[in-house]
């Protein structure tokens, strides 16, 4: 999304958003030397890591590695996409943010932006209704009967919209709304066989649906009275601005809780999650329906890492807690599950029990797999072999769609304690199960990965630093330095591109670290950037040290050549005398270097870091 943004736009942005005042504006900066620390906003500390270096414009936490400009700052810190990130940063600036070829139509934008103030307005239009004008009675008098206080009320926004079939309509009429437009948002139905359309949401309460910035892309309305054909909830459509599958109710409002705590309360409704809301427990979230998708697991685990399931105690609510779990155990994010007793949802539980005695519940739900085993136990007679392998193949069955082979070998032992099971007859059924379920990692590719997360070694790292900290010495290391005598990718593809930068200004400029981390799009390198550069302090004979390290690359390259070639030397047929005149005559070659590198740099080195 960054390439369809002018970099020049970017760039202007950037420059209109000073990232201290930035970053000052959500949390304290003390002043440390040149620079300014906080504590960090991603991760708990009681000791400041979190850097900020104004003259780089650049941050960089070195408890847990967060890093980037001031674009990053603002994407991590309210939890936005980059061009979402941009927007916001834009408007703060009063800048027109233009987009390239390539992004959403000019009219799709438009739209998206015309649903956005017709959904906001009907949010405050059904919110007076319910609050003050005499046709909102019957919600008032059931939100009463409900316990749901005014405070929650307004907190969330909660509106009624009327029984009629157009009343809706008739408002979009008067304020001059266009039709078409309530019909894009899904807030109309067309009717079949004849001209006109009617109000989606009729007599029921309404709880608008935010987007994680807290704007109003939704609505769920909820029934108050009627038959009882009528579905006891109904949502928005699927429209440009609503995904289902893609949205959590009160995330907007949950978040900082959310990063605070590490772990999210989840509730079957909306009522349940007001009714945790006013009761202090702010984590608290709902899916739009009783399962979490993958988008909605990947959007949680942007928060937190763990979840807690809130279903009701009876056989349904059990099994519909197993069915919501497929795409949290994919996820990788920890499951507990918290079971409330009958006949109670959350909801009458804090206000019968009180909000203490709800925590309790939470601080005590018990692991899912915990919760599996016992709901398997009870279905399945543990007592025969038919149970037992029924009892087995269950968790089996969940436990593969979990990645982590720790979570595997804990249900093991557990499965295996409560049924008097050998470990190793467990792990045989889960095996096989686990192999029908996902195909294995390459052995290869699994070695590469571990391989990549290794830090670069201490001259590689003091490269990066040394080059970012005296960009003035980027010419000199285009002319002497080659990026592929390098070891660590991370650190090659830092240098690749830092050269790149003076090569594409023809030298008049100097590369600065903002354009950079623009140009990287892997998070881990953007991370080992700032890391390197986000400390302003001195490093003496700069121009001797950056030498210095070149030459112990360089020297390192050599060697590691001279190695290859060693082996290659001691495979080579005796009979294919060509192949080892080469290598021998590169080995001369590779040791002539060597020793030319000592000569030449023996005096020139400063002050080795």
């Amino acid at each position: 999304m960054a390439g369809l943004i002018p970099s020049d736009k970017l760039e202007e942005i950037r420059a209109a958003n000073d990232i201290v005042e930035v970053i000052r504006s959500y949390l304290p900066l003390r002043k440390q030397g040149g620079g300014f620390v906080a504590l960090c906003p991603f991760h708990r500390e009681k000791t400041p890591s979190f850097h900020v270096n104004p003259a780089r414009q650049i941050f960089h936490c070195f408890g847990c590695h967060q890093g980037g400009d001031v674009f990053r700052f603002v994407q991590e810190y309210e939890r936005l996409s980059f061009v979402e990130a941009v927007r916001r940063l834009a408007e703060r600036a009063h800048i027109r943010l233009e987009f390239e070829q390539g992004d959403r139509p000019a009219g799709e934008r438009d739209l998206r932006d015309r649903l956005r103030d017709l959904h906001e307005r009907l949010t405050q239009h059904w919110h007076r209704i319910l609050t003050v004008a005499p046709e909102g009675q019957p919600a008032r008098d059931y939100l009463k009967q409900r316990g749901v206080p005014a405070e929650a009320v307004k907190r969330f926004r909660l509106g009624y919209a009327p029984p009629g079939w157009e009343a809706t309509i008739e408002w979009a009429r008067r304020e001059r709304i266009d039709l078409r437009l309530l019909e894009q948002g899904g807030l109309v139905i067309k009717r079949e066989g004849g001209p006109g359309a009617y109000d989606r949401f009729r007599g029921r309460l309404m709880f608008p649906i935010a987007d994680v910035q807290g704007r109003v892309i939704g609505f769920s309305g909820r029934v108050i009275e009627g038959d009882e054909k009528s579905a006891k909830y109904i949502n928005s459509p699927e429209t440009p601005l609503f995904q289902k599958g893609r949205v959590i109710y009160a995330l907007d409002r949950a978040r900082r809780a959310l990063l605070d705590a590490g772990e999210a309360v989840i509730c079957e409704g909306q009522l349940d999650v007001i009714a945790c809301h006013m009761a202090g427990i702010e984590t608290a979230v709902a899916p739009q329906g009783t399962a979490l998708t993958a988008d909605q697991c990947r959007i949680l685990k942007r928060f937190v890492e763990s979840v807690v399931l809130c279903f009701d105690s009876d056989t349904a609510g059990q099994k519909a807690a197993i069915r919501a779990v497929d795409d949290l155990l994919a996820s990788g994010l920890g499951i507990r599950v918290a079971v409330i007793p009958a006949p109670h949802d959350p909801d009458s539980f804090i206000r019968t029990e009180g909000a203490e005695a709800f925590r309790d519940l939470i601080d005590e739900a018990r692991d899912f797999f915990d919760f599996l085993l016992d709901h398997l136990c009870t279905v399945h007679d543990p007592e025969s072999d038919r149970g037992r392998v029924a009892i087995v193949e269950g968790m089996a069955e969940q436990v593969a769609k979990a990645p982590s082979p720790v979570v595997r070998e804990g249900a093991i032992r557990r499965v295996a304690a409560r049924l008097g099971l050998s470990p190793d007859t467990v792990r045989e059924v889960f095996g096989r199960r686990a192999r029908r379920a996902r195909p294995a990692v390459e052995t290869g590719e699994a070695a590469a990965t571990e391989l990549e997360e290794e830090p670069p070694s201490g001259k590689e790292f003091w490269l990066v630093r040394l080059l970012l900290s005296h960009p003035e010495l980027a010419p000199w290391a285009a002319d002497n330095l080659q990026p592929e005598w390098i070891r660590h990718r991370r650190v090659r593809d830092i240098v690749t591109e830092w050269l790149r930068l003076l090569e594409e200004d023809d030298g008049e400029a100097l590369p600065s670290v903002p354009a950079l981390l623009n140009r990287l799009p892997e998070e881990k390198t953007r991370h080992l950037v700032t890391e390197a550069a986000v400390l302003d302090r001195d490093i003496p004979q700069a121009t001797a040290q950056l030498v210095d390290v070149v030459a112990r690359i360089e020297e390192q390259h050599l060697d590691e050549r001279l190695r290859l070639n060693k082996q290659k030397l001691a495979a080579a047929e005796a009979s294919d005398m060509e192949l080892v005149r080469a290598l021998t005559e590169e080995n001369l070659q590779l040791l002539r270097r060597k020793r030319e590198l000592q000569a030449q740099y023996s005096t020139a080195a400063g002050r080795r870091p």
